[in-house]
């Protein structure tokens, strides 16, 4: 959710974590097996691919963007049956952080005189006469890529610690910025002992249950956490120790633990229940720690790299190297673990380290445990039509 430039990130979860993950943008990355990291910023853009001649044309003036090549509405699978008007809120919310920039003021001026909320047929009808689909595709001319799914976790804990809450969830420690000028700061396993021993320099926000749930928070990077009165707290990303990623689900895979398909959210879970005497080796092969801020909890969503809190179902984290932040997508991909068509129009309104390549989508599934279902199942292919202003 809410990583500056970058946010957090991610739950292609780790089902992502029981395979290699191919990048299928304009730019091909090495395979990996990793649970996708939300927890983190970008440092850097990557750099900018060469594009080819048959998939991906120059940008419209004063993008910079590769936004694919110009299609037809009846090209799109679904774009008739979906109900935009339950995208035009995500859309709204979009055009405050990008309705300034010159590609985007004339729609969003539009879009800003219009009501809150319009039927399905007048968002269709203000989509099609304002955009153009612009079809986006790999280097190699591939119009395929990975879908991944992440949501926004609710776990338990309290202001105090107790027996029950015993778990630290911490702010950033005061001397982490100078830690990492010349090289990352402790690793997971050094900042637990450190705190243990009260020298680690830095402010615990509350104390969690489990400490399960806590890890699985630092991967999406933002989250709720009920209290024992039944309030609840919204924390979201506010920075990283430095150190490199690594999946535990691949952890387990590796070491015969787990079979691939078994390295989902709920499989580790219950390895760690069946485990409890390893969970510390386990958690500790991941070096990377992710130190979090207080939020308003409000009604709306967690809070996207974007800047704008992000709509169930009608949310992406993208490659913003490839994919404008901000921009409508019409997605088509299946829902998880299966072939039936999921084809929705969503808006790029997140990013995630492990989000690269022009076809390459992290589907935002909202909040609490039947969207954790949904996000840990996840790991579809799909293609992706960036919707682009007319420029008349």
């Amino acid at each position: 959710m809410n990583l500056p430039t970058r946010h957090w990130f991610i739950f292609s979860i780790f089902v992502a974590a029981a395979a290699a993950m191919i990048s299928t943008g304009c730019q091909q990355t090495p395979s990996k097996a990793d649970l996708p990291d939300k927890g983190r910023t970008i440092s850097s853009p990557p750099p900018r691919p060469t594009p080819c001649t048959d998939c991906a044309p120059p940008a419209p003036p004063g993008d910079g963007f590769s936004v694919g090549r110009e299609t037809h509405w009846d090209a799109l699978p679904g774009w008739a049956s979906d109900d935009l008007g339950a995208a035009w809120p995500a859309f709204r919310e979009s055009c405050r952080a990008i309705g300034r920039k010159p590609v985007w003021a004339t729609v969003c001026a539009t879009a800003a005189a219009m009501p809150d909320t319009l039927s399905d047929q007048e968002a269709r009808q203000f989509f099609e006469r304002h955009f153009v689909p612009r079809q986006a595709a790999a280097n190699d001319g591939s119009m395929q890529g990975l879908v991944t799914g992440y949501y926004e976790p609710l776990i338990y804990g309290s202001r105090t610690k107790s027996p029950e809450t015993p778990w630290p969830i911490l702010a950033p420690p005061a001397d982490l910025r100078t830690g990492r000028k010349g090289a990352p700061y402790l690793t997971r396993a050094e900042l637990e002992k450190r705190h243990a021993e009260g020298r680690l320099p830095a402010r615990v926000l509350l104390w969690a249950a489990d400490r399960i749930d806590l890890f699985f928070l630092q991967v999406q990077g933002s989250g709720q956490v009920e209290l024992p009165d039944g309030s609840r707290v919204r924390i979201g990303f506010a920075e990283h120790n430095g150190h490199q990623y690594r999946s535990i689900g691949r952890w387990l895979i590796d070491r015969g633990e787990l079979a691939a398909h078994q390295a989902s959210m709920q499989g580790i879970r219950q390895w760690a229940h069946r485990n409890p005497h390893r969970v510390d080796e386990m958690l500790n092969s991941n070096p990377r720690y992710v130190f979090f801020r207080e939020l308003p909890v409000g009604e709306g969503g967690p809070v996207g790299a974007l800047g704008v809190p992000l709509h169930a179902e009608r949310s992406i984290a993208v490659d913003p190297a490839h994919v404008p932040l901000g921009a409508p997508v019409f997605l088509s991909t299946t829902w998880p673990l299966s072939d039936r068509p999921l084809n929705r129009l969503v808006m790029a309104q997140d990013t995630g380290s492990a989000i690269k390549g022009a076809v390459r989508a992290d589907f935002f599934w909202g909040f609490g445990d039947g969207a954790g279902e949904q996000a840990g199942k996840m790991r579809q292919q799909g293609r992706m039509w960036v919707l682009w202003p007319r420029s008349n």
